[in-house]
């Protein structure tokens, strides 16, 4: 009999795990997120497949028995403390999921068989490079400047900082490391470059309500909009301790040399 550590969903886990460049909490649960009451009237903690903070990202690995009906797994002859067998529980309880993660914040992204490489009862072939890259693009946002922000926020991880909640809910991202704070504004590809840098900049100011110099800004763009973010010259971005970071077109962090 197989283990969970050998299982599809941890090797879509872990696939995630090299995509993201942060360990995953797998089988994680929150204070909010609920089953039905038992018979004692208590309501255990649902779990999610696995969970990354810093990301604040969900991945859910759903097999068939997700999505149809599988006597195996939904044991029909036999009723949850919801009133009905388990196929339907499951289904109610992924609803839930579907529902309360993202009302909390967190991004949720559900995988399936069908997404990757699987024959047609859902068993993955384990082809580890057509899987990454099919991953790779499950995971992707949906515009350009969360694309900026995912690989910022990656990059980030593997330097030491750590995510946490911004102290303005205005904040794209904010992260600490040690007695350092980063206090980041990004944006995507955008027709007007100029004028989205502007505003960048003119958001970061209105961040800047402490004078610890330990707390620094970081303005981060693409590589279409590095020149535009490079007009405010080095010497009163330094004054500011403003620093831009460049995401190229394979979101890859560098920080520029003025």
């Amino acid at each position: 009999m197989g283990t969970r550590d050998d299982s599809d969903e941890a090797y879509v886990v872990g696939l995630c795990e090299r995509i993201l460049g942060e360990s995953a909490r797998t089988q994680h649960r929150f204070d909010w997120l609920l089953g039905d009451p038992g018979a004692d009237g208590r309501r255990v903690r649902l779990q999610v497949d696995a969970y990354w903070p810093g990301h604040q990202l969900v991945v859910e690995y759903r097999e068939p028995q997700h999505d149809r009906p599988t006597p195996h797994f939904d044991k029909p002859d036999r009723l949850t403390v919801s009133g009905v067998h388990r196929g339907e529980q499951r289904a109610q309880y992924d609803a839930r999921r579907d529902a309360e993660i993202p009302a909390h914040g967190i991004r949720l992204v559900v995988v399936r068989p069908a997404d990757l490489d699987a024959d047609s009862r859902g068993r993955l072939h384990r082809n580890e490079d057509v899987d990454l890259a099919a991953l790779t693009k499950v995971l992707a946002r949906a515009s350009d400047e969360d694309r900026v922000l995912d690989a910022f926020r990656t990059w980030l991880l593997a330097e030491g900082w750590t995510p946490v909640d911004p102290t303005d809910k205005w904040t794209d991202l904010e992260a600490v490391r040690g007695a350092e704070r980063l206090i980041c504004e990004a944006k995507g590809r955008t027709r007007e470059k100029g004028i989205d840098a502007d505003i960048a900049y003119g958001q970061l100011l209105r961040r800047m309500t402490g004078q610890d110099p330990r707390t620094r800004y970081a303005l981060v763009v693409p590589s279409s909009s590095l020149r535009a973010a490079a007009r405010v010259p080095a010497h009163v971005r330094q004054l500011l301790r403003i620093d831009v970071y460049e995401v190229t077109d394979d979101s890859r962090v560098r920080r520029p040399t003025d």
